[in-house]
Formats: structure tokens, sequence, C-alpha cells
């Protein structure tokens, strides 16, 4: 995970209302994403993640490319959960809470035992991925593996529930640096 170490000393952090917001290619696009930087993560989110699954499930806007990038090299079918709705039968919508948003989610084409896989870029407050499992857990399929690039050390949403994430780095976001552990 060279790259992806690297990379993280040249993220800008930014302040919004007092949340120190880690600015990433990967969590991001911005900086410009290269392909080498993304083609690390995913080779090794597929030598972490239980790829066991129908359906590979990413919430919008960040998990999008690291997703569709899993997809390609497993044949894995993609789940994105949207922030608008479609009105399609069997749609699901779930409220998200993050440490700097709030807003609606929705939920299409996963069906009660579906197998998945919960891929995001980083998990920091947990409102997302709570809420998302959450709603995952009602429609009645099985969560077999969740796994995020980043996660910020610290409590999160997600510790409130029966699901764990599986991070390829754990960091923190202090006073402007940020820390591998």
């Amino acid at each position: 995970m060279e790259k992806l170490i690297e990379s993280l000393s040249d993220a800008p952090i930014i302040d919004k209302d007092g949340y120190e917001y880690l600015v990433h290619p990967i969590s991001n696009g911005v900086p410009m994403l290269d392909p080498d930087l993304l083609r690390e993560v995913v080779v090794e989110v597929m030598q972490t993640a239980d790829l066991d699954v129908d359906k590979i499930v990413a919430p919008e806007a960040m998990g999008i490319h690291l997703a569709t990038a899993l997809s390609l090299q497993t044949d894995i079918p993609l789940v994105v959960i949207r922030k608008r709705p479609y009105g399609l039968e069997g749609e699901v919508s779930l409220h998200q809470q993050t440490g700097y948003s709030e807003s609606e989610m929705y939920i299409n084409d996963v069906e009660a035992g579906d197998r998945v896989l919960i891929v995001d870029d980083m998990l920091s407050t947990g409102g997302t991925l709570a809420a998302i499992c959450t709603a995952l857990d009602d429609i009645g399929a099985d969560i077999v593996d969740i796994v995020v690039v980043m996660r910020k050390v610290g409590d999160s949403a997600l510790d409130e529930t029966p699901f764990e994430a599986t991070s390829l780095l754990d960091i923190t976001v202090e006073d402007g640096e940020v820390t591998v552990h």
C-alpha cells in the first residue's frame, strides 16, 4: 500500500465547521486520482474482502469508482446506493447522517437473501455505513463483508451496530496532519 500511504502526505485537510476533512483522491477524486493508486487499492480490497457474494454494494458518490473497478476485476454485479429516489418497485429509503452532512439515500436491486459486500472509501463518523447496514439488514440481505479503504480512528456510529468494517489503513486526522496507524 505504498502509493496509498504516500498519497496521504500530499492530501489537503480543510476545516468544515470544526471538522477536519481529508481531501484525498480515493475519497474525493481531488486531487486527481492516479490509475496506479486506484489499481493498488482495488488489488488490496480483492485480497482483503470476502468475495463469495452475489453483489457489491457501494454508496454514492465516492464508493462508486472503487466498486466499479472491483466489479470489473471480479465479475460481481454492482449496486449503487443513490442519493436520489427513482421510484422503482422495491426501492428502500434510508436516512444517513455524518459529521458534516445529512441526507436520504435509496437502495434498489438488493433483495432478501442476497449476499453482499459493502465497499466504501472512508469510514469516519460511521453514519453512512451504519444507516446502509441497518437498511440492508432490514431488507434481509446477508452482509458478508464490509471493506473501507481508510478508517479514521475514533468512535463511529457503526460501533453501535452489530456490523464491523475492515479497513486497509487506519488513520487519524488531527491538527492538519494525517497519521497512519
